[in-house]
């Protein structure tokens, strides 16, 4: 072990303070977006409230029902109906608002022979008006909102306008590996080829975004020729998914350059979004999910796939919707992959494309520099510097949803434990609660990952990090060593009791109590720039502009030296963590921290 690591938990522990006692609004809509603390949730790994709906009412074995829960890659049981019986857990840590992967009704498997898996994550839709039955009913899932709302937690849906299940196949796609065909190759006008046939007659292409002009286009088969088999011909809903002129068709996605936004997304049907029917569909589609259940807001899927016309459309018609239904703090934010700290890449998708906030991967990135591979902290302060690129600036960036990991990435643990491979448990344990202290206090709405307040560590990302909260079957899942417990993934993991847990509800109270932490400004104070070690900001309270100092030492070393902080500051109430009682001299204060210790205080004295 690292030297004084073996201290880490004491010395953290000893200097936390009891949570507070947390209350709600009457109504969650009072409350904006960057008060809410979001509890993200596969609802097929979370809890089988109902067996009866694990095939989802299918016959025939796995690769018909897609219900294998020795499978990591197929549904294993979870449902609306045991999410609605975990609420107290939920609620318990803290979290006002939950947000769960897509549970439209999707195709339960599909891939080819010996490679296929089940659509239990949700993004392989073919029924976007109901609920997939795996999971439950619509009449389910309004009662899980009923009942969110009941407690004052907000409802976030995932959704999906980029694609759909897979059902469409090319004619020549075997023979060319479903390789991307391009706009200047293939273009609209010719079939198979720029020596083609003539056809779409007088189509301008789609730079002419009108009615009028998509009217011309008549032929799908500009590129490739799709093909739909018999028994999936008429199996999307809305009825209008199922013509094949109302996607690109034209090959698989390198993820890069044109095909990032015309290609098929690991071999998905793409949705034709420059088509003005495409983007009133779809419209349609999520004002009706609004309008019926009265959901708080959306994370949009693969949001940088799609052009940006169709973004700037949409996404006024869903906050038009939500203030009509009383909804004034509806919350939307799109899914933008970035591995980057630097904020620019996200900030042009809040300018150009006209979202209010984007999922927080720069956040996510730097502190994972930060705290698993040895960059000094200077990364988190000139991530927070980009905030000023932000529609809205510093203000937006509250609203910003952060993440430590997630399903798709991996967990925080796991990216830890990739990147420190000799790291201990006590040491992994400590670097993740750190992570969560800079999650819960910085600037952001703080994401949790289902299980990662039960110290989940997962195999890698993907399937491998998506384990079940509820006693798995499986065994790749099973084998895996958790921190801060001696439980395994073979039995369910509910326990309030685990010091992640305790932490983040600790936090969250911290946070509910005290508005600098959701809503106040944020400044840099002091930091190492040439190895880990100190890196400290100060809130200030919106109303009252009360100073809180926030410190966290990203070295597995304990630390003393002093931090800047307010020249009025006197002296300091600690909220959690190990903090000075009074300041060093006006302006300067001495931060003492063990290793990966942090400090989160308020200023209850100032000079008169």
């Amino acid at each position: 072990m690292r030297p004084y690591l073996s201290l880490i938990l004491a010395a953290i522990g000893a200097a936390s303070t009891p949570a507070l006692a947390q209350t709600a609004p009457a109504s969650p809509q009072e409350r904006p977006p960057e008060d809410e603390v979001v509890y993200f949730v596969l609802p097929d790994r979370f809890e089988n409230g109902d067996t009866s709906n694990d095939r989802g009412g299918i016959s025939g074995g796995p690769l018909d029902h897609g219900f294998d829960p020795t499978h990591k890659g197929f549904y294993h049981g979870g449902d609306l109906k045991g999410l609605t019986e975990r609420l107290d857990y939920i609620q318990g840590m803290g979290v006002t608002a939950i947000w769960f992967a897509p549970v439209f009704k999707n195709k339960p498997v599909q891939g080819e022979t010996g490679k296929e898996s089940a659509g239990y994550h949700g993004y392989w839709v073919t029924d976007f008006t109901s609920i997939d039955p795996h999971f439950g009913s619509n009449d389910e899932f309004k009662a899980f909102v009923d009942a969110a709302h009941a407690r004052g937690m907000k409802v976030y849906m995932d959704i999906i306008t980029n694609h759909t299940a897979d059902v469409i196949d090319y004619t020549e796609g075997k023979a060319t590996g479903y390789a991307y065909r391009s706009l200047a190759d293939y273009p609209y006008s010719r079939r198979g080829g720029a020596d083609g046939e003539a056809i779409n007659e007088g189509f301008l292409g789609d730079y002419e975004q009108t009615e009028g002009n998509f009217a011309r286009l008549t032929s799908p088969d500009f590129a490739y020729t799709p093909i739909v088999p018999e028994a999936e011909r008429e199996v999307k809903v809305p009825a209008w998914l199922n013509d094949p002129i109302y996607y690109h068709n034209r090959g698989s996605s390198t993820f890069s350059g044109e095909s990032s936004l015309y290609g098929d997304f690991a071999g998905l049907d793409d949705l034709y979004t420059e088509h003005p029917r495409v983007l009133s569909g779809m419209i349609e589609i999520y004002q009706s999910w609004i309008t019926r259940f009265g959901i708080d807001g959306f994370r949009i899927d693969t949001a940088k796939h799609v052009n940006p016309q169709f973004w700037q459309a949409f996404v006024p018609a869903m906050l038009e919707t939500a203030e009509v239904e009383g909804l004034s703090n509806f919350h939307i934010f799109g899914e933008v992959f970035s591995e980057s700290p630097n904020s620019g890449f996200l900030a042009q998708f809040t300018r150009r494309d006209g979202f209010p906030a984007i999922l927080d991967f720069a956040f996510q990135s730097s502190v994972r520099e930060a705290l698993g591979r040895g960059v000094p902290p200077s990364v988190i302060v000139d991530m927070f510097a980009g905030d000023v690129n932000y529609e809205g600036g510093e203000e937006a960036a509250l609203g910003m949803p952060t993440f430590l990991g997630n399903h798709d990435l991996g967990r925080f643990s796991t990216l830890l434990k990739a990147d420190i491979p000799d790291i201990s448990q006590d040491e992994l344990l400590a670097r993740v609660k750190l992570g969560h202290a800079m999650l819960m206090s910085l600037r952001g709405s703080p994401v949790i990952y289902s299980g990662d307040e039960q110290g989940f560590v997962g195999d890698g990302n993907d399937q491998a990090a998506r384990e079940d909260m509820f006693a798995s079957k499986t065994a790749s899942y099973n084998d895996n060593d958790l921190i801060g417990t001696d439980a395994t993934t073979a039995e369910a993991n509910f326990d309030t009791e685990h010091p992640l847990y305790s932490l983040i509800a600790e936090l969250a109270a911290v946070r509910t109590e005290h508005a600098a932490l959701r809503r106040g400004k944020q400044i840099t104070r002091s930091y190492n720039d040439t190895a880990p070690g100190l890196v400290s900001f100060s809130r200030f309270d919106p109303e009252e502009g009360t100073e809180y100092l926030l410190a966290f030492n990203t070295s597995a070393e304990p630390l003393k030296q002093q931090s800047a902080i307010g020249y009025s500051a006197r002296t300091l109430e600690t909220l959690s963590g190990a903090c000075a009682d009074t300041v060093s001299a006006p302006g300067s204060v001495t931060v003492e921290l063990p290793a990966l210790g942090w400090c989160i205080a308020r200023v209850s004295e100032t000079a008169q």
